[in-house]
């Protein structure tokens, strides 16, 4: 069920480009499945109007805290990882529908390139509840690209990627050498949309059922203003509402 709620920010950690933003609501959480998002509204910015769509990093639900983590591209975002300690944050949440959960014994692959690797940590630690041990793919730029990394590594093997060399096998996520040496029964991706397309199609080669989590451009984050709308084999859909996350097969790729 869909609420608004006012977050207090209670802790911040600075990564440069990105924030992590951990908040405590004084009410009990709703249900949060990995994958779904927040609309965080932005105060004290006069050009922000609009909420900013955030993708859920963490759930903490017996202590009432979520975290973001919050990359900052344009003034919005900046004016979000401003936010100081003690600052109120009003959250519509939780949005959109999630990654679908695996069965026990599956073997899947949770891929992430740049800010896309947000979502997988909440992910990977639901599975780990459920006594799934996921294997994690992750790529960047560069090694600071590659945040808490030490924290994924404690929720699954994990495989580096960065563009530079700096860590990990040199290149894209899709060039790495697991795709040669190990196989999967389901592939879960996101992050920049090229990147998620040459996933899908490895994938779709391979016979894999594979889920992404699209970033279209978002507004409103309920249906409602239609600028986020994704051509499928299903017609024109709402990805705030009928995704983020798709099955790559009702994708036209």
């Amino acid at each position: 069920m869909k609420q608004i709620v006012d977050f207090k920010l209670v802790e911040k950690q600075d990564f440069g480009r990105s924030v992590l933003l951990r908040l405590f609501s004084e009410r009990d959480l709703p249900e949060i499945q990995p994958g779904q998002f927040v609309q965080v509204r932005v105060d004290g910015s006069p050009s922000t109007y609009l909420r900013r769509p955030i993708s859920i990093h963490d759930v903490d639900f017996q202590n009432h805290e979520i975290t973001l983590l919050v990359q900052q591209i344009g003034e919005g975002t900046r004016h979000l990882a401003a936010a100081e300690k003690g600052d109120i944050i009003n959250i519509i949440l939780p949005l959109g529908n999630g990654f679908s959960i695996p069965e026990k014994g599956e073997k899947c692959l949770l891929v992430g390139g740049g800010i896309g690797i947000a979502p997988l940590y909440y992910f990977a630690k639901v599975l780990n509840e459920k006594g799934i041990r996921p294997t994690l793919l992750l790529g960047g730029k560069t090694e600071t690209d590659l945040l808490r990394l030490a924290d994924y590594q404690k929720l699954g093997e994990t495989f580096v990627t960065t563009e530079d060399g700096s860590l990990g096998e040199k290149g894209f996520v899709t060039m790495h050498l697991i795709w040669q040496q190990q196989s999967f029964d389901k592939i879960y991706v996101c992050g920049p949309k090229p990147m998620m397309k040459a996933v899908a199609k490895l994938a779709a080669e391979k016979n894999v059922w594979c889920e992404v989590s699209l970033e279209n451009l978002m507004a409103c984050g309920l249906g409602a203003c239609l600028c986020c709308v994704e051509d499928t084999v299903d017609g024109h859909v709402c990805v705030c509402k009928e995704g983020p996350v798709f099955n790559t097969r009702r994708l036209k790729w």
